[in-house]
């Protein structure tokens, strides 16, 4: 063949991408499987219902802070002064304690909720996350209000009426069906009350519950929309009820004791935000029809 052979076959043994490093090319790749595994793995870890984790910090972090805030504006209401007033403010100011129950509440139900309703950057499919992130601590300071002074502001349930209609409205842009049965809630939570009132007031003689109720499950209605309003209504009575019982038995109270019936809406409320419709309609059916449902 002269002074050149020419090779038949492959060269057998290990390639070598270069003479320093000594690796073979499998190494490499096997290597390269391996470091995107573990980084696909730290990424799933990071994630929660496809949220990523400082999300979770974040809405975490501004729940306690508008918790501390549901603090002021309770006291606010309570003693009937300004909200946005610098007076009242640094009144505040010089008597602040962390509410750190208030703020621990907000700050799981906004980990709650991001979790539940996820943050995909898109106002139309964020509506359902923005809506109750509004509602929750107008909600707990509806609940605060009434446990201590047995009334829920006319402007606090105004409060809560304006916001629903600005949510009806963005509802309206994508799904008319949507914001009629907003309007429908609205309608179908307040008549419901008002004809347990009038009742109450005609059969017991004094009022079943306050006009402060009426209000705010009609505001309520705009946010939950006509099916969970009635539930709201049924397992509010029923909470109620068991509590007040409770009560009664535990302080030695009589029948005429007036309890507030705001903090069993909110309480209400917030169990219809986190779980589904189906799932409370066939409980509360079982418990009605003695788990013949």
């Amino acid at each position: 063949m002269g002074m050149f052979t020419i090779l038949t076959k492959p060269l057998r043994g290990k390639r070598y991408i270069n003479n320093k490093s000594k690796k073979t090319f499998r190494e490499c790749h096997n290597k390269k499987i391996f470091e995107e595994g573990k980084k696909r793995k730290r990424e799933i870890k990071m994630y929660f219902n496809d949220v990523h984790i400082l999300y979770y910090v974040v809405f975490a972090i501004v729940g306690g802070i508008i918790g501390q805030f549901i603090d002021y504006c309770s006291k606010c209401f309570l003693k009937q002064e300004k909200i946005f007033s610098k007076n009242t403010f640094l009144k505040y100011k010089r008597i602040i304690l962390p509410n750190y129950l208030l703020i621990s509440i907000t700050a799981i139900g906004y980990i709650a909720l991001l979790y539940k309703f996820s943050l995909n950057f898109n106002l139309s499919e964020d509506l359902n996350l923005f809506k109750y992130i509004v509602l929750l601590p107008m909600l707990l300071c509806a609940f605060v209000v009434d446990l201590k002074e047995q009334i829920i502001p006319n402007r606090l349930n105004l409060l809560i009426f304006e916001t629903g209609l600005i949510f009806v409205f963005l509802y309206g842009i994508n799904n008319i069906n949507i914001a009629l049965n907003m309007l429908l809630g609205m309608i179908v939570g307040a008549v419901i009350f008002l004809i347990i009132t009038l009742l109450g007031g005609l059969i017991a003689g004094k009022e079943a519950m306050g006009m402060g109720d009426v209000k705010l499950m009609g505001a309520i209605g705009l946010y939950f929309g006509m099916q969970n309003i009635v539930v709201i209504s049924v397992l509010s009575f029923l909470i109620g009820a068991i509590i007040s019982i409770i009560y009664m038995i535990v302080k030695r109270k009589s029948a005429d004791t007036y309890i507030p019936f705001g903090p069993f809406i909110v309480i209400s409320s917030i169990i219809t935000i986190f779980v589904p419709f189906n799932i409370l309609f066939t409980i509360l059916m079982k418990i009605f029809t003695l788990g013949m449902y």
